[in-house]
């Protein structure tokens, strides 16, 4: 396991913490108020330089191990291991995981007690090519491997320069009933979504995205949990949903989440990884 960094002495600081400090109270107050649930976009997230830098050594699809979350309610790249990141993103990871980051990230969703993942079960580095999507849906609700740990928010970091909306991409949030898509987020360089996870928090970009062939939907992705004295029994695993003219898929789509959830259970007893999981999803699964 990764250990936290206990100290930002040692990570340099990646995160410009006075700038969005002074707005911290203004901006936690959007985030409770935000609808369908609770959620913020921030744009300009780290400073420009940084980011450029990010963009600059983020790796293409044949560039690192990725691995491969490709079923019928998904078809993505993912490296959750910070080992394999390239130096300027495994640092600002780092700095994500600090003591610091924590507490500002705490006071700005209200939740006290927040802790990071520093193994990044389901983050880290995500892309997805043309073609790719991630049907709407609420998130596990317990850390696959830490029993008492329920997760409670969603850092998703873009790096896209020069993404056009017809590209399609933008990360959906839907009402708790499935019937509306509320709001939606564009994947652009250097834009942040946070938003609170729970049983109803239905999110995800269903529709395949068209950017050409060399351009992909890159981004970085952090979840946070807190400690709970009690597991939760039984946790709510991805709960994938259909949208209300998806149709004859929604069958397809809720059969997908049950085999989703069955190895997940086993994912869950026999302590395997992620990459493990994702291969056998992927060979039993029917891809979109």
């Amino acid at each position: 396991m990764n250990a936290i960094p206990t100290s930002t002495e040692t990570v340099p600081r990646s995160f410009p913490y006075e700038r969005w400090s002074r707005e911290l109270g203004e901006l936690s107050q959007k985030y409770a108020e935000n609808k369908p649930f609770k959620h913020i976009a921030l744009n300009d997230f780290l400073d420009e330089d940084i980011a450029r830098r990010v963009v600059a050594e983020f790796p293409g699809p044949s560039e690192t191990s990725w691995t491969q979350y490709k079923h019928y309610n998904e078809n993505k790249l993912g490296q959750p291991h910070r080992d394999k990141f390239p130096p300027t993103i495994r640092r600002l990871f780092e700095e994500f995981l600090t003591p610091e980051f924590v507490s500002w990230l705490s006071e700005l969703v209200g939740i006290e007690g927040l802790l990071p993942d520093p193994d990044l079960e389901g983050g880290g580095m995500h892309q997805t090519e043309r073609g790719g999507f991630l049907n709407i849906h609420a998130d596990f609700t317990m850390h696959p491997h830490k029993s008492h740990w329920r997760r409670r928010v969603n850092l998703i970091l873009y790096l896209n320069e020069g993404w056009e909306d017809d590209w399609g991409g933008a990360l959906e949030f839907w009402d708790r009933d499935m019937q509306n898509c509320v709001t939606k987020v564009p994947p652009l360089f250097n834009h942040a979504a946070i938003f609170s996870t729970d049983e109803h928090s239905y999110h995800g970009y269903p529709d395949h995205l068209t950017c050409p062939p060399d351009r992909a939907r890159k981004s970085l992705a952090l979840y946070y949990f807190t400690e709970e004295e009690t597991p939760q029994k039984p946790p709510q695993w991805t709960d994938y949903r259909a949208r209300p003219g998806d149709g004859a898929r929604g069958a397809f789509i809720w059969l997908d989440k049950k085999m989703v959830a069955l190895y997940s259970r086993i994912k869950r007893r026999f302590n395997l990884s992620d990459d493990f999981a994702s291969r056998v999803l992927g060979f039993f699964s029917r891809k979109k």
